[in-house]
């Protein structure tokens, strides 16, 4: 197929592997598969068998499929390939050449399957400087695929694969191998900052991107201190609309130029009752032509904030709405706090009271923090309880919305 084109020389390294796209061993997929995968060079292998013989195939990771989504991905006419288990489909039906499945983080429900191509997910094409990329996505995820078809498609873009049980000590490695560009969730580069920022601003990195959830202004500038000479962006992307924004100027948000404006090949941007809606030459098959993607953004000055989600991001303080996101920016924002995360709790009389999870890299207390909440947000969106973590909890997305 046209995606391995260019990129079947490019080097691989995953745990058990260190070689090119077209020295991997590929899968033997008996028709539409879903290869629930223990490690990404399980993974590699199903990608290369999907790309050389344009086989239907869906991945995930074996621990994201309960008993009752195996069931559903059979009755869609899958072979399920558990390691040494193969499963028939319910009923056995050709492959559609090239199709991907993808299943949706589930943060607001029951995983969605989504289906794309190969083609709708390589994103970056033209000519690329040599890099050797880090990816630490969970296998299958749509950031996953964007970093593989990367790989694929690129000629030479290397990828570093780091297993989940590695995130503590990706550095080392990614500086071992020679890793140039990097790209994570904001809550991925602030664990990685809080463990062993030495090792992080060690790495020669030269691209460093951000995505997957809400980007603020604090973690753009670390990075960029940290990365004085690298290019720092952060792209929105998901499984539904594509990869649809990609800003490389450091700053959160995109432009408000930006909503509107009609390109041939790129998404369509709008806002919508303070939701983003998107309309996008990457979505995947069966997506609204107008996606509303239940992300609330705010429009500051020239840019266009995106927050959080529509569903969780309002807390209701005896009338009055503070922002969860808004209160979580601020807590992260002073110089002591490495990580927050904000949301309502239920009380007697205001109905909810704001209150925060935080995790410290010097010294403060309480008083501290709401001091410098009360400073700059409204009375009601302080928080009246702040509660202090060891360590930055973190997802297999590499999301923290715990």
């Amino acid at each position: 197929m046209s995606a391995v084109v260019g990129g079947a020389g490019n080097r691989v390294v995953a745990r058990g592997f260190d070689g090119t796209w077209d020295e991997l061993e590929p899968f033997e997929l008996p028709g539409p598969s879903a290869v629930l995968v223990r490690d990404h060079l399980e993974a590699v292998r199903a990608v290369r068998a999907a790309a050389l013989t344009g086989t239907e195939v869906l991945l995930a990771s074996r621990g994201r499929i309960t008993p009752d989504l195996e069931d559903e991905l059979s009755d869609m006419g899958l072979f399920v390939l558990d390691g040494d288990r193969v499963r028939p489909p319910a009923e056995r039906r050709p492959s559609t050449p090239g199709r991907v499945w993808l299943l949706t983080s589930g943060s607001t429900g029951r995983p969605k399957r989504v289906a794309h191509t190969l083609e709708s997910l390589t994103t970056v094409s033209g000519d690329q400087p040599a890099r050797t990329w880090l990816c630490p996505y969970a296998h299958g995820a749509y950031a996953w695929w964007q970093v593989v078809t990367l790989g694929l498609s690129n000629p030479g873009q290397g990828v570093l694969f780091v297993e989940p049980d590695e995130l503590e000590t990706w550095p080392a490695r990614a500086a071992e191998v020679g890793v140039t560009a990097a790209s994570g969730t904001p809550t991925f580069w602030r664990q990685a900052l809080y463990r062993d920022p030495e090792s992080v601003a060690a790495l020669a990195l030269e691209q460093v991107t951000l995505g997957g959830e809400p980007v603020d202004q604090t973690i753009l500038d670390r990075l960029r201190d940290l990365f004085p000479s690298a290019r720092v962006s952060w792209i929105y992307a998901s499984s539904e609309a594509g990869a649809t924004i990609a800003v490389h100027d450091g700053r959160a948000g995109f432009p408000s130029a930006w909503l509107g404006r009609e390109a041939a090949g790129r998404a369509t941007l709008a806002v919508e009752d303070g939701e983003l809606l998107i309309s996008s030459p990457k979505r995947g098959e069966g997506i609204d032509a107008v996606l509303r993607t239940g992300d609330r953004v705010e429009v500051v000055e020239d840019r266009v904030l995106i927050t959080g989600r529509m569903a969780s991001d309002e807390i209701n303080v005896g009338g009055a709405k503070a922002s969860a996101s808004t209160v979580r920016d601020v807590l992260q924002s002073h110089p002591a706090v490495g990580w927050a995360a904000v949301r309502g709790r239920k009380a007697p009389i205001v109905g909810s009271i704001v209150t925060a999870d935080v995790v410290l890299t010097s010294p403060a207390t309480q008083a501290d923090l709401t001091a410098w909440c009360a400073e700059r947000l409204p009375d009601y969106s302080v928080p009246r309880r702040i509660r202090f973590l060891d360590e930055i909890p973190i997802k297999e997305t590499l999301k923290s919305d715990v």
